[in-house]
């Protein structure tokens, strides 16, 4: 029979073992957590809906109760050895099998005591090599004047496809690339910011699937200066029965095959809906830009609007107007709401023309494509993507009237400035504002210190009299200095 002694000893010992393993597995978690916390900042643990407005905690605090805890584990682990040697030096008897698995605890914690002691050395080496991570990736810009590192500005946002996209991206041979960089410094709009819900369910997407059908959600974000919008890595949708292009001979004044578009989130799901003569089909300002054969083409071959009172009108032909600069008009570009009929009608007179436009209300990109033109899906918050002095020509009507903020239109005007070449041509076509605005926009154009090849100003008789149209041709000076 065995003595009461043993038997409290073997049921103390399991109990100790029992107590043991739940402090293990707390340690466990502590460790993984404090592990994290070196790799993932604190930060974004939190949820905030503003930016920059939770108090960061401090990573060497952190690292301190780290070690902390560790230091707490092993002086336990120490004292339950000593005293497990106690026990086994108090016992009046020493069975073989109480002596076994003394052995087994004994071994259990000298070897969980020599793990513990190999992490405790390790976490500095592991805690410099983030570091040297951190310092190789660029976490603080390297043309950053702020003490912010820039990671706390990635942890704005939740969604981790945001956060890896914007993150700065090393050079993986360790020396600058051919830009010059020590890395990749991927952009979003600021206004990204404040739109954080919207950008992160637009970046919510399962990588490599397909993407949602979400091209209205992701213009919204667009206009509302949340660009340029980050990449995404998943499939963009496209019609479920695609169809051969018309040939070009064909395609400048045909309507395209329907099933060339996807229709989701238009009023109209035909070309032949949008071409109709009626209200609300597409966006107002262009309400009869697919009407291709009665509306569209005239346009710039012939005036298609002439005051009766002074016989003068708003409508430069093309013809003319490369008569200023024979043989100089090559390359251009046209921001405008449109179908690509300017462009077309370029193309005539061997003039290449970029077609600048969003997709408000129909789809426009895909039309100006399916006529064989080249679309450029651009707002007009974002800076033209042309290097300085390049583009012959730049044409814009019905986009940049009377709405317009006078700063706006100054940041307009002088990116213009920039991509046009001395010698280029702008040509503001049919502007049109309040006539008691009319005097502060002409100042505007006039600021550019262009030559007026043409100028012009007729009422717009739809309007009472209450607004104008402005034309004009002017040519960008040279700046030898």
């Amino acid at each position: 029979m065995r003595s009461p002694t043993n038997l409290f000893l073997r049921f103390g010992l399991k109990r100790r073992v029992y107590v043991f393993t739940l402090l293990l597995a707390a340690f466990a978690t502590l460790l993984s957590i404090a592990t994290l916390c070196k790799f993932y900042s604190q930060g974004s643990l939190f949820v905030t809906n503003t930016f920059g407005d939770h108090v960061l905690a401090d990573d060497r605090v952190a690292e301190v109760e780290m070690d902390k805890i560790m230091d707490s584990i092993i002086r336990k682990i120490v004292k339950e050895m000593e005293q497990l040697k106690e026990l086994a030096a108090n016992s009046e008897e020493d069975q073989s099998e109480w002596k076994n698995e003394r052995l087994r605890y004994s071994s259990f914690l000298a070897d969980i005591l020599g793990k513990l002691a190999s992490v405790k050395v390790l976490l500095p080496r592991i805690e410099a090599n983030v570091r040297r991570q951190e310092t190789e990736t660029g976490m603080a810009h390297p043309l950053s004047t702020s003490s912010q590192p820039y990671d706390k500005v990635i942890e704005h946002f939740l969604v981790e496809e945001i956060r890896k996209y914007i993150r700065i991206k090393p050079n993986r041979l360790g020396r600058r690339n051919f830009f010059g960089a020590n890395g990749t410094f991927t952009s979003i709009g600021h206004a990204c910011f404040s739109m954080k819900e919207e950008l992160e369910e637009y970046m919510d997407y399962d990588v490599g699937d397909l993407c949602k059908d979400d091209w209205k959600q992701a213009q919204r974000l667009m206009v509302h200066g949340c660009d340029p919008l980050p990449r995404r890595r998943c499939f963009a949708r496209a019609p479920k029965l695609y169809t051969k292009p018309l040939p070009i001979n064909e395609s400048m004044w045909k309507l395209p095959d329907d099933q060339n578009v996807r229709w989701s989130h238009y009023r109209c799901s035909t070309f032949a809906c949008l071409a109709k003569n009626s209200t609300g089909k597409g966006f107002f300002k262009c309400a009869d830009c697919f009407n291709l054969t009665h509306h569209e083409m005239p346009r710039w071959m012939k005036a298609v609007y002439v005051d009766p009172a002074s016989n003068l009108t708003a409508d430069f032909l093309i013809e003319e107007v490369l008569q200023i600069k024979p043989g100089e008009m090559r390359i251009g570009l046209d921001f405008s709401v449109g179908t690509g009929t300017f462009a077309a009608r370029m193309r005539e007179f061997d003039v290449t023309i970029v077609s600048a436009m969003i997709n408000l209300g129909a789809p426009f990109n895909e039309m100006i494509a399916l006529r064989g033109l080249l679309p450029l899906y651009l707002t007009v918050n974002q800076r033209l993507p042309f290097f300085d002095n390049t583009l012959d020509i730049i044409h814009t009507t019905r986009f940049l009237d009377g709405w317009i903020d006078f700063i706006l239109l100054d940041f307009v005007l002088y990116d213009w400035d920039r991509v046009l070449r001395p010698g280029g041509l702008l040509w503001i076509d049919s502007f049109f504002c309040q006539e008691e605005d009319l005097d502060d926009y002409l100042h505007a154009f006039g600021m550019l210190r262009y030559k007026k090849h043409k100028w012009v100003v007729v009422p717009k008789l739809d309007k009472d009299d209450q607004e104008v149209f402005f034309s004009a041709v002017l040519e960008k000076p040279p700046r030898p200095f």
